[in-house]
């Protein structure tokens, strides 16, 4: 008896229903805060995505928030994440703990270097804000630097 109990799930109805019509647990969080895990999704993809021209704005952490919130909020928003044709296979690579290409990291490193320095060499003119930025460039960069690449088989990117 007690082992028909724990094979059991209760039911939006009420009644029981065993663990193979449930399926997978879900996990979708309660409908009544689907809307917050959504909005906050769709802030986190809006900052990640201004992340992408700014680059001291960091648009990996954002884009995971944003997954992760779509994840509890919304199957079709959380899909979308993931099959991206941007972003999408960046996020399960990330997400999976393979690491990053090295095209990937070369290609951000140039563009974080590029941005900041111009920004630095033409639009600011204190020299205090101009360390500020390229310490920040150059955590940054360590940073990337540091995300374990591919290992395994060749990458087609790379």
């Amino acid at each position: 008896m007690a082992a028909e109990q724990q094979e059991l799930a209760p039911s939006p109805g009420g009644g029981l229903r065993s663990e193979i019509e449930v399926g997978p647990v879900a996990l979708l969080g309660p409908r009544r805060w689907r809307w917050a895990w959504n909005t906050g999704g769709a802030i986190f993809l809006a900052a990640g995505l201004v992340g992408v021209a700014v680059p001291v704005l960091p648009t990996t952490p954002f884009l995971l928030l944003a997954t992760a919130c779509f994840l509890r909020g919304s199957e079709r928003m959380h899909s979308w994440m993931l099959n991206n044709r941007w972003f999408g296979d960046y996020l399960r690579r990330y997400r999976e703990g393979r690491g990053i290409p090295l095209r990937t990291k070369l290609g951000a490193i140039a563009l974080l270097w590029t941005t900041i320095g111009l920004s630095a060499t033409l639009a600011v003119e204190h020299w205090a804000v101009r360390l500020g930025l390229l310490l920040i460039a150059a955590a940054v960069t360590v940073h990337i630097a540091l995300i374990g690449r591919r290992r395994g088989g060749v990458d087609s990117r790379a």
